[in-house]
């Protein structure tokens, strides 16, 4: 649990860093649009645990 909490905060901290990096060049930020960009990381991330699955269930 602590190595998922790490990786978490990390994540945030280094795109917090990007954020301002872009911010103080005054360039757009690289990210879609708030609730499309993280519906598509949470699709992204379905997808990548559901393949397993359907694969062992129809293709084996």
């Amino acid at each position: 649990m602590n190595e998922i909490l790490f990786e978490i905060l990390l994540a945030l901290a280094v795109g917090f860093v990007v954020g301002l990096i872009f911010s103080a060049c005054k360039l757009p930020l690289p990210s879609p649009p708030v609730l499309a960009g993280v519906m598509g990381i949470v699709g992204i991330y379905l997808g990548g645990k559901c393949w397993p699955l359907m694969a062992e269930r129809f293709f084996s």
